[in-house]
């Protein structure tokens, strides 16, 4: 056999003991539970007003400091990892469809599952009314990616990069190409202004340079659709519950009108490197402790150095050109590949897998946990039916919020699972793309022959 092949023989035998299937449950549960504290604010604060000074909301130095900790550790890099795992996922499931005349029901399961995802997606959006939804995008990019399953981890890891290279050139927006121009147009500026303090006369590209300076501003700042936004968003917070849910129906609208292309793409190609990762053995535990801490070095050195150039230049509150632009997504991704690396060093400790261990109950029902997420954020706290407490927090008492309710989602999860082989939407997940009811009560007393059951069910990601 060649190299491929032999890693991917040894990557997708069906699980023995419970190393590897635990790390993969740690780090989708800490990464459901990390998404709270960038959701948290979607769902307690006026969205309009903190997208046009995220000061607006509250900036003292708690403030501060849980924003920046916010932006830095986890916006976007829970999801990296859960795009990271929902491709391992994909191999894990069709490890009997790995040879050309493999089982056509495997293939078959796969796609009832992912569409079935799609429609759990779109309840999520419509019946909890969050527009933030992952689901349905992980369900349409899930569908693009069976037909990878043979190729080489170096070929998926180019094919994965290609995101990360459409958002450093600008495309869709900003990246270089906005860099350079905004670069340009502040040196121009500069000048013009120089020369208006000195009394000379603006020559005509000068003046040009000031109007387009001044459309810019506009631009970025949008007064008049701002304040719109605000009142619409206070209005459906203070109104009738068809008002409530009208209002985050047509936020979901909007976003998947203007992103859903953009986050599909996004996802496909995170999720080709999670591919790439399993059959390397990366994601799943099988390489040294030495081979982690290097990657961690290397993961965050890179990423938290371009974040934290970025945070910089956000916290300046100026609209000159941003690196962040240019490294952002790469940023996101080896920061997620560091959290990889750093869960997988752990678990190879014996203080890690103590501290960590909890956290497995929550990957092993972060579906459901997901779904949780949304009912007490839209319909509790922040819904004017529930508690209203939409509004009245800054960015440090959201992250404390947030921090709840992953107390309460852990003590959740494991309480379940002392009695359940596995979470409620995941047994009813399961069940439809199985066409037949799973197994959901735990019968053995114990979580060593629960694994062992579950481990025979290809279907390790929620």
């Amino acid at each position: 056999m060649d190299a491929i092949t032999t890693v991917d023989a040894r990557g997708l035998a069906p699980v023995r003991g419970k190393a590897r299937i635990d790390v993969l449950d740690i780090l989708r549960g800490l990464a459901i539970l990390g998404i709270l504290f960038i959701n948290v604010p979607y769902m307690a604060a006026p969205v309009a007003v903190f997208n046009a000074d995220v000061r607006a909301i509250g900036w003292t130095l708690p403030d501060r400091i849980a924003w920046s900790a916010n932006y830095l550790l986890w916006s976007g890099t829970q999801r990296a990892v859960l795009q990271f795992l929902f491709g391992a996922a994909v191999l894990i499931l069709a490890r009997k469809a790995m040879e050309p005349d493999g089982p056509v029901a495997v293939s078959d399961l796969y796609y009832r599952r992912n569409l079935w995802l799609l429609v759990f997606g779109c309840i999520d959006a419509v019946l909890l009314f969050w527009p933030g939804d992952i689901l349905h995008i992980y369900a349409i990019a899930a569908l693009f990616l069976f037909p990878f399953r043979r190729v080489s981890p170096k070929l998926l890891l180019a094919m994965g990069m290609v995101w990360p290279l459409m958002f450093a050139i600008g495309i869709p927006d900003y990246g270089a190409r906005e860099y350079v121009q905004r670069t340009q147009l502040v040196h121009e500026v500069s000048h013009a202004v120089a020369d208006q303090h000195a009394g000379r006369a603006l020559t005509r590209d000068e003046d040009r340079a000031l109007a387009d300076w001044r459309r810019t501003l506009q631009l970025l700042d949008r007064p008049v659709e701002r304040a719109e936004a605000a009142a619409a968003e206070r209005a459906a917070h203070s109104g009738s519950a068809a008002a409530y849910a009208k209002h985050y129906w047509l936020a979901w609208r909007d976003l998947v009108q203007e992103w859903l292309v953009w986050s599909v793409i996004e996802a496909v190609c995170a999720m080709m490197i999670g591919m790439a990762l399993w059959k390397w053995g990366v994601i799943q535990g099988q390489r040294s402790k030495r081979f982690y801490l290097t990657t961690l070095a290397l993961a965050y050195g890179i990423g938290f150095t371009c974040r934290g150039i970025g945070l910089s230049e956000v916290l300046a509150f100026g609209v000159g050109p941003r690196t962040i632009w240019i490294t952002g997504e790469g940023a996101r991704l080896a920061i997620g590949l560091g959290h990889v690396a750093l869960i997988n060093y752990a678990v190879q400790t014996r203080l890690g897998e103590a501290i960590l261990r909890p956290f497995k109950a929550t990957g092993r029902v972060a579906f459901s946990l997901y779904f949780l997420q949304q009912f007490i954020g839209m319909w509790v706290l922040f819904a004017p039916w529930g508690l209203n407490l939409w509004g009245r927090f800054g960015w440090a008492q959201m992250t404390a919020i947030a921090c709840a309710m992953v107390a309460v989602e852990v003590m959740l999860a494991n309480l379940w699972l002392r009695r359940f082989a596995n979470g409620p939407l995941e047994w009813l997940w399961r069940s439809l793309a199985y066409g037949r009811p799973m197994p959901m009560r735990r019968t053995d007393g114990g979580h060593a022959a629960s694994e062992a059951k579950l481990a025979s069910i290809p279907s390790r990601i929620a």
